[in-house]
């Protein structure tokens, strides 16, 4: 339960917040380990922000990278939760730090209190923290889980940065375009209607688009609103999402750099889990869950089942018809070799140059596209509005 309260610390300053705790009485006393003395305290929240915090991915790779240190160092698990939890700066990380530290006070494992924060910790953070226990090198799985999370975060910013870019000019550019269109376009119709000649056909065009927006923008919008939410809705559907993703993966640019992304996330999880200690098919199933796409998904869980009836895991892989011949034969290897989490890592190292490199190549090529889509769309209505002008003798005359 979570328990709300106003304190005050040892300097006098008041401070608000949120602790996790079976009851009143543990959270009355976990504050006061904190030392607080406790003015209010009520199960539920103070209050209720307009904007929740979220707990962003980088705040769990800073966690994992310092408790990896901290434990390196010699530091009780409980001891160094309590560090953490007094430096978290967003409240709702703050929060399920306190609840990990009074889970494992009360005796439960490290990976089943993380297990009851899915929000923070992954199926696939989870089961390693697990292996780690089991097989006594909590430690060294920190490291290798603090050195993956900063990887897959590093992969994910180079998306997002290749992303970001082409998503922001497209947005602007529709601005511009709508403006145009709803406030510019009226202004040149009064100056030609006054001509009383006939318009050019792209003239008009645009003429009766503007026309048409202006009327029916009060039944556009709600359309479009509604559009985009059922459309959101189909694609939170596992039917849904799966075409979503096959989609995707067969765009002509944004196509290869994802399928590079998922193939470099996949060896890079499953290299990291294998290496752990983690059991080959429980690790087949939390790389699954993760992989992000669902048609990459269905294949992982392919080679799942071929390996439960004495298969290989490159088998249904190369049926799938998605990872490339190169990986395939490098994944066969490592299985015949027993050195499969060496390979995996290996590829991963691969792709992920590849995804540097497309991401390079990707953002050199889009400038220009954009340039273009932009002299297209921006052009096309000042022709057309200039048009009439080139004739303008004649319309007077």
């Amino acid at each position: 339960m979570q328990f709300a309260y106003k304190a005050r610390e040892s300097s006098g300053k008041t401070v608000e917040g949120v602790v996790d705790a079976a009851d009143q009485k543990a959270a009355l006393a976990r504050l006061r380990e904190q030392k607080l003395a406790v003015v209010e305290i009520k199960q539920g929240s103070t209050r209720k922000p307009f904007f929740k915090p979220k707990i962003d991915s980088k705040d769990i790779v800073i966690f994992s990278r310092q408790l990896s240190t901290l434990v390196s160092a010699g530091v009780p698990i409980v001891q160094g939760l309590n560090i953490l939890e007094a430096q978290a700066e967003n409240p709702a990380f703050k929060s399920v730090v306190s609840g990990l530290r009074g889970d494992i006070e009360a005796g439960l494992s490290i990976a089943d209190a993380m297990k009851k924060h899915p929000q923070a910790f992954t199926e696939l953070y989870v089961a390693m923290i697990k292996a780690g226990e089991v097989g006594g090198i909590l430690d060294t799985i920190l490291e290798r889980l603090s050195g993956f999370l900063e990887s897959s975060e590093q992969l994910r910013a180079k998306v997002k940065s290749a992303l970001m870019y082409p998503a922001v000019v497209f947005s602007v550019a529709g601005l511009i375009t709508i403006f145009l269109i709803m406030f510019v376009i009226p202004i040149f119709k009064d100056i030609f209607s006054s001509f009383g000649a006939e318009l050019p056909f792209l003239t008009r065009v645009m003429i009766n688009l503007s026309d048409f927006l202006r009327e029916k923008i009060f039944y556009v919008l709600p359309f479009l609103v509604g559009g985009g939410w059922l459309f959101k809705r189909w694609m939170k559907t596992d039917k849904g999402q799966e075409k979503i993703d096959e989609i995707s993966l067969k765009l002509p640019v944004f196509g290869i750099l994802l399928k590079k992304v998922a193939i470099a996330r996949f060896t890079r999880t499953l290299g990291t889990l294998i290496k752990s200690g983690v059991p080959i098919l429980q690790g087949l199933e939390t790389v699954a869950k993760t992989s992000g796409n669902k048609i990459i998904e269905r294949a992982i869980n392919s080679s799942r089942d071929s390996i439960k009836e004495g298969g290989r895991i490159s088998d249904p892989l190369k049926k799938a018809n998605i990872f490339p011949p190169m990986v395939i034969q490098m994944i066969s290897v490592g299985e015949e070799t027993g050195g499969l989490d060496t390979m995996l890592n290996k590829i991963a190292d691969f792709y992920d140059q590849e995804v540097d490199t497309a991401v390079k190549g990707l953002t050199s090529m889009i400038e220009p596209l954009i340039i273009v889509f932009l002299g297209v769309v921006v052009g096309t209505i000042v022709i057309a509005m200039f048009m009439p002008m080139f004739s303008l003798g004649e319309m007077v005359g």
